[in-house]
């Protein structure tokens, strides 16, 4: 069985079945892909900060060994273990693209596969009342200084007022 978490994406116009199919859902363990095609993984799935973190580490690493004459086997063991770490991170490394995208995250699903784990979270989803009705616009400033409070929320008075 595999996990996956479940992220919405932000605000958007569109209705309840389009904002639907644009869900992600972020297979947790290792990636093959991310391990065998690390900076390409990386640019589809548009993870920019990630990859120039890559490339620097890489790039340092890789400069470092040559200049500490460390042997080409070892260098290769190096990139090796990073394409590893690449591989068994690449479920962290989305979910924190998506959170910092500001992605809402619905929590995790698991299933066999992914199909079984989107059928899983909206049959969940939609039968137990948990589908959100459409998302209303942004407040404006105006709208916002009609809810401004005298002095007083709820029972704490503002810092300054005299009591």
């Amino acid at each position: 069985m595999a996990v996956f978490s479940v992220f919405e994406p932000p605000y958007s116009d569109l209705d309840l079945p389009d904002r639907v199919a644009k869900f992600q859902f972020v297979r947790d363990g290792f990636s093959w892909g991310a391990f065998l095609f690390g900076p390409l993984w990386m640019l589809r799935y548009r993870m920019w900060l990630a990859l120039i973190l890559y490339v620097v580490l890489v790039g340092a690493l890789l400069i470092a060994a040559s200049r500490l004459r460390v042997s080409e086997p070892a260098q290769l063991g190096m990139l090796f273990l990073i394409a590893i770490l690449i591989g068994l991170e690449a479920g962290t490394l989305r979910r924190w693209k998506l959170a910092g995208g500001k992605w809402v995250d619905h929590g995790i699903v698991v299933a066999d596969d992914l199909e079984a784990a989107e059928r899983r979270f909206f049959d969940r989803w939609f039968a137990g009342g948990m589908a959100p009705p459409p998302r209303p616009a942004a407040p404006s400033p105006h709208h916002a200084a009609a809810y401004a409070s005298p002095g007083i929320i709820g029972s704490f008075p503002e810092p300054g007022d005299g009591r």
